[in-house]
């Protein structure tokens, strides 16, 4: 029985060419199926000619069958552009958010350098499927260190890389999964990195660690008395030792860069070099740009980046503030507090946020420092300005400067009788943890994740001597 088409309106559509030949082959039908009968009842070869009419069906209906399965009743991709359904069990080559599936590794082994060694290494891995997105090689002599951005099967595990690799001569195989920011090609991670670093001294750490990947960075300033690999020991073009490498400071110390777990390669470490150098031309420099807000009482204040130009001003503020205040930020003799601004206002070592007054007169500065894995915030807020939101202001901004760096959490160190500092931490809305540690009050906020943050890639650490 036919079944009416629908026009587009979804009403049926009769076609009565379509019924009149269907009724014609009916009719057909019938006359051979009693010509057929009268011929098997009637002739003497009747269940001869039986037997030969059903193996000719059965073998037509198997040719059928053959025929249908070969060919599909789907258009040819060539002639629609409809590419071809993935096999069972393999994702399709793009998701539905355009993102690629599978996953994404970071490996770097080391081979042979002799012809076919990076052959025999790719034939290895691409008998488990996996894709190369890119490729970097650093020679080293007898060996070549290759790095690897992978896209393998999310069942493939990263022991069975480790083992394919091995198969094929590769050594010393380190792995680890990587994201999409890996996919940026590396002279253009290097510019960007360049240009973070050009704009604002603070960044190269930052850009240090994004670089080089998981590592320590220890910033030490010059010293009287120096040994063989501080100050000026350490000559211009610095000095490379296996998994350390000794740069020459912007100011005349040390940027020491520890990795245990795999040893530096010479590229890597003229690519530091050159942050290193480029920071070290341009010079002490922060990001222009100020912001005026106004207080509840109506008082303006102006909060902008601090450099180590506002010195004088922040002493004077220093003379103002009573030694109690004093005492609750630096932990120590209040006539030490001017020796640790140096530092402090240093964008070598973090960044600092000046609150200023119409007048020109520095009364608040608030400090985010590099110190390890964690980062410490602080904040100093002259007597006459207290209890007026100067504090809270300058913590929120301390704390979207860490998140952007990438920050997992912030830290501060103060006293429980500071209420000021422990309402305004209070204040952010964050996972605080508590600890007394030798008499003071450690607060440690662990940030939220934010879509806007940027990435520091694989762990990597900062600290100051």
């Amino acid at each position: 029985m036919t079944h009416p088409t629908r026009s587009k309106n979804g009403r049926p559509v009769h076609h009565w060419r379509r019924d009149i030949v269907e009724l014609a082959a009916l009719f057909t039908a019938v006359a051979v199926a009693d010509a057929v009968a009268n011929l098997i009842g009637h002739g003497p070869d009747g269940p001869a000619l039986l037997l030969i009419s059903a193996a000719a069906l059965v073998a037509t209906a198997v040719f059928h069958t053959w025929w249908a399965r070969r060919h599909g009743h789907a258009p040819p991709t060539s002639d629609t552009g409809a590419r071809p359904l993935p096999a069972a069990g393999q994702a399709g080559p793009e998701g539905q958010d355009g993102t690629v599936p599978g996953v994404l590794w970071r490996m770097r082994t080391t081979v042979r350098d002799e012809p076919g060694s990076l052959a025999a290494l790719c034939t290895a891995l691409a008998g488990h499927r996996v894709d190369i997105l890119s490729l970097q090689t650093h020679p080293l002599g007898e060996t070549t260190v290759d790095e690897f951005l992978l896209r393998a099967p999310g069942e493939l595990a990263a022991a069975d890389l480790t083992r394919a690799v091995a198969a094929a001569d590769g050594a010393g195989t380190w792995i680890e999964r990587a994201d999409t920011h890996d996919l940026v090609d590396a002279p253009t991670r290097l510019l960007g990195l360049a240009t973070r670093t050009a704009l604002d001294a603070a960044e190269l750490p930052l850009a240090l660690r994004q670089l080089l990947g998981r590592c320590t960075i220890r910033q030490s300033p010059a010293a009287p008395s120096r040994t063989a690999h501080t100050g000026p020991g350490v000559p211009v073009e610095g000095v490379l030792e296996d998994t350390v490498m000794r740069l020459r400071g912007p100011e005349g110390g040390v940027i020491t860069v520890e990795r245990p777990y795999l040893p530096f390669t010479p590229t890597e470490f003229a690519r530091a070099r050159a942050l290193v150098e480029l920071d070290a031309r341009l010079g002490p420099r922060v990001p222009p740009g100020q912001d005026v807000l106004t207080l509840p009482e109506g008082a303006a204040i102006t909060v902008r980046r601090a450099d180590p130009g506002d010195l004088e001003a922040a002493k004077a503020m220093h003379e103002r503030c009573s030694a109690r205040t004093l005492s609750m930020r630096y932990h120590g003799p209040v006539s030490d507090a001017d020796r640790y601004l140096g530092h402090l206002l240093s964008p070598r070592f973090g960044r600092t946020l000046a609150v200023q007054t119409a007048s020109g007169r520095i009364v608040g500065l608030g400090h985010l420092l590099w110190d390890g894995d964690e980062t410490e915030v602080a904040l100093l807020v002259e007597d006459d300005w207290q209890r007026r939101g100067i504090g809270g202001e300058l913590l929120a901004r301390l704390v979207g400067m860490a998140r952007e760096a990438g920050c997992e959490s912030v830290y501060a160190v103060t006293q429980a009788s500071n209420t000021g500092m422990v309402a305004a931490m209070r204040g952010l809305g964050l996972p605080l943890d508590y600890q007394v540690e030798e008499g003071t009050l450690v607060i440690t906020a662990r940030l939220e994740a934010s879509p806007a943050a940027r990435r520091l890639p694989h762990g990597a650490h900062l600290a100051q001597d």
